[in-house]
């Protein structure tokens, strides 16, 4: 017996919970199971898709998973009914992350037309089809600890880590979402490339800066690449 999400959550499905400033975000991460219905996949990805709310596909690289999407609205209900009828298509959700968008308090100076772009990003980014996504966070050990720094030191920091990252413009687009609270790390990153190097060089260049090399914790990485859902579903052998 099938059951749709109204049929689990009838008294919630009215219920809009947004955060107050910017946008849930939802990494999900799933195996191809035998049963899978990609046309209720399509139906779920569709019925999340919408207004503010949108839903990447990612066809993902390695044993991890088979099929990744990064969904992102401000509705977490929403996200969550996706999660649900994905499920309920056959898929197996076997990791995920949660996170919102955010303003760093390194950001006072950026322009207003950046800070609306990382609380309200329009996905996925024209041309850049290779993707991956790392959580990670800030050491707090007794000799490295993060926050326990003045903080004209760590914008300091902070501000040469971004101007390595400027050096990759026009190659990655980066999305970093904060989960302090919400994840087992403190922020999420998800790059989006032109070429699967790209996302290589973009990562192991701004491991040399000081806010990595003595600060920063790193999660499992997810690798993989962009289509349209129909291209990526086909790709993991559950299209036609």
């Amino acid at each position: 017996m099938r059951f749709e999400r109204g049929d689990l959550y009838p008294e919630v499905m009215s219920d809009v919970l947004a955060p107050s400033e910017g946008w849930g975000v939802l990494h999900l991460f799933c195996k191809v199971r035998p049963g899978v219905d990609p046309e209720a996949v399509t139906s779920a990805v569709k019925a999340a898709t919408g207004g503010d709310h949108q839903v990447v596909p990612v066809a993902v690289l390695g044993h991890k998973a088979d099929l990744g999407f990064l969904a992102v609205g401000p509705d977490l209900w929403r996200l969550r009914a996706l999660q649900t009828d994905l499920q309920l298509a056959g898929l197996e959700v076997v990791a995920s992350y949660v996170s919102l968008t955010e303003l760093s308090e390194y950001s006072a100076n950026v322009p207003d037309a950046q800070k609306q772009a990382r609380l309200y990003p329009v996905l996925p980014p024209e041309g850049k089809t290779a993707f991956c996504f790392y959580p990670m966070s800030k050491r707090r050990n007794v000799d490295q600890n993060w926050f326990a720094l003045p903080f004209e030191e760590r914008l300091e920091l902070m501000y040469e880590h971004g101007k390595s990252g400027r050096t990759f413009a026009g190659r990655i687009v980066q999305l970093v979402t904060g989960s302090t609270g919400l994840d087992d790390f403190e922020w999420g990153v998800t790059l989006f490339g032109v070429h699967p190097d790209d996302l290589k060089a973009c990562v192991y260049t701004m491991r040399y800066d000081q806010a990595s090399t003595h600060y920063a914790e790193f999660g499992p990485f997810y690798t993989g690449l962009l289509a349209d859902l129909p291209d990526v579903l086909r790709r993991v052998g559950i299209g036609s």
